[in-house]
């Protein structure tokens, strides 16, 4: 989730443990505990840019790292809070705080190292966006609310609130995944790789992203409330694969070697962005739920096969853009027939 709805919770769940008298402090404790996992951003290498996607919401993230997480944050609250808490006190706010770091995170599209060091993949629900606007109004209010009244019951019941919430995007995702699946069957594909996933800040407008026969096909689904569902059919594209596009590179160059790092960080997910030529794209991530432009990958440089890959950003934040996502999520199929 990003750093707003991450602090939040960690604040939320220290106030839900927290004495009447505690509550601030508890509140301050939890939210900066709260953002300690997400320090891993911090991992980089000027040399070597894939380093920092590959350990972005790694072991800081994991399960296993909690105990580990709240006591790094211990220390470095503890000089500003000794007066105020015992050390037992503010390790709890500390690893309440810490504890849903990595769950929260697996709840989005993007992957989570949640089980390690025991396995090394990176889990991810689907059932919330990494930005949902309504999910952190619900934590924001719980957590002023919480410091206003100073009740458990409070942190308890926007908690409650959060988890409902949580569970109507997992029904969400159940609905669109079923629509994906049987628009993948009409159109006679054996899908071997399938993700629907959320797009930005809400859960009514799904991407679905699908390999079959060495193709990577993207659609959007409207899943409706009172209407019936929709089905903007998008773009397709050639599935990028080593062994076939670039047979001739020798595999003990850094260039093999970062471009196997990509393709396992988007889960075989990769081809060439159609806007630029020699960029590789993660085709599971797009502005536009029916479009195969990527909103990152790497550039290939074939000249030299032992210098690290480029990693980019592609944000394409037009009015165009904006117009077709709204269309789509409200489903304003005459101003998406329009659009040109």
């Amino acid at each position: 989730m990003d750093i707003i709805t991450q602090g939040l919770l960690g604040g939320v769940l220290a106030q839900s443990v927290a004495k009447q008298d505690e509550k601030t402090r508890a509140a301050v404790v939890g939210v900066l505990a709260g953002l300690v996992a997400d320090a891993d951003i911090l991992i980089f290498s000027s040399s070597d840019p894939l380093l920092n996607i590959e350990y972005h919401r790694h072991f800081s993230h994991a399960l296993a790292f909690i105990p580990v997480g709240a006591a790094v944050a211990c220390l470095l609250l503890w000089p500003f809070m000794r007066r105020h808490l015992s050390v037992l006190r503010l390790y709890l706010f500390c690893l309440m705080g810490y504890s849903m770091s990595g769950v929260i995170d697996a709840c989005t599209s993007y992957g989570t190292h949640l089980f390690w060091p025991f396995s090394d993949e990176r889990v991810a629900w689907h059932v919330i966006s990494i930005v949902d606007p309504l999910f952190t109004s619900i934590l924001l209010l719980t957590f002023v609310l919480g410091l206003r009244f100073k009740l458990k019951k409070v942190a308890l019941i926007g908690l409650s609130m959060s988890v409902f919430y949580m569970l109507f995007g997992f029904m969400q995702l159940q609905r669109a995944e079923k629509v994906a699946q049987e628009l993948a069957v009409s159109r006679g594909h054996n899908a071997t790789k399938h993700v629907v996933k959320p797009t930005l800040a809400n859960l009514f407008l799904w991407r679905s992203t699908y390999i079959a026969d060495q193709r990577i096909y993207v659609d959007a689904i409207r899943l409706g409330i009172v209407d019936e569902n929709r089905v903007y059919e998008g773009e397709s594209v050639a599935q990028f694969a080593i062994v076939k596009d670039m047979a001739e590179l020798d595999r003990s160059t850094v260039l093999y070697n970062d471009i196997m790092r990509f393709t396992k960080f988007s889960d075989d997910f990769v081809a060439y962005d159609p806007r630029q030529k020699n960029v590789l794209g993660d085709i599971r991530y797009s502005m536009l739920p029916t479009s195969i432009n990527p909103l990152w990958g790497i550039t290939i440089d074939r000249s030299m096969p032992d210098v690290h890959v480029n990693y980019h950003f592609f944000r394409e934040n037009n009015e165009y853009v904006r117009r077709r996502f709204m269309g789509m999520l409200f489903g304003h199929d005459s101003e998406l027939e329009n659009e040109n």
